[in-house]
């Protein structure tokens, strides 16, 4: 597998260095984006289900830890509420068109430099009469590198947009449920 690897990227053009490259931005980005935003958003789900429990058990009417709080100034109006929600909502959920980018267009991106590394195996036969498969099918299978690193690249992608995706709805049902009970305390 390694030497696979190392000869396919000995034998690589430009462009096929400029797809992996391009590659590795991607999954850069993925995992920064997730760690980056999974512990946002773990404080927060964390910070909304105490409050919660804390407008439940007793006769407040926030919690200093509700984002909530902070953002509607003690005003309980269910306008106000709901644009705070949508605020809140849309910053706990930045970062994820990102994640559905890299994890859509990363498989074409893997295809194009196998496309390329393709092209470049049959140009270097071109001048030979006569070419058999067990010359043909290393050439191939080294350019099919580029699709498998784009796939990678996109399982990461996507599966960490759908964990992010779920929590962000968790944190909007803990939001939700706040408003509710602060519209009804009035």
């Amino acid at each position: 597998m390694i030497t696979t690897l190392l000869n396919y990227l000995a034998n690589s053009s430009a462009i096929t260095y400029i797809v992996l490259a391009l590659l590795s931005i991607y999954i850069i980005i993925t995992f920064w984006v997730f760690f980056y935003r999974r512990g946002i958003l773990n404080t927060l789900i964390n910070n909304e289900k105490k409050s919660l429990e804390a407008l439940t058990s007793r006769e407040t009417r926030f919690s200093p830890l509700s984002a909530l709080n902070k953002c509607s100034n003690n005003i309980t109006s269910k306008e106000l509420l709901h644009a705070c929600e949508i605020n809140i909502m849309k910053d706990a959920s930045s970062g994820l068109s990102w994640l559905a980018i890299i994890s859509s267009t990363s498989p074409f991106i893997g295809l194009f430099g196998t496309v390329v590394g393709i092209l470049e195996s049959f140009a270097k036969f071109a001048n030979q009469s006569k070419v058999a498969f067990s010359i043909i099918a290393p050439a191939i299978s080294e350019a099919l590198v580029a699709t498998a690193a784009g796939i990678l690249v996109a399982i990461f992608a996507y599966t960490f947009h759908q964990i992010l995706t779920r929590k962000v709805y968790e944190l909007n049902v803990f939001l939700k449920a706040q408003s509710q009970i602060l519209i009804a305390k009035g």
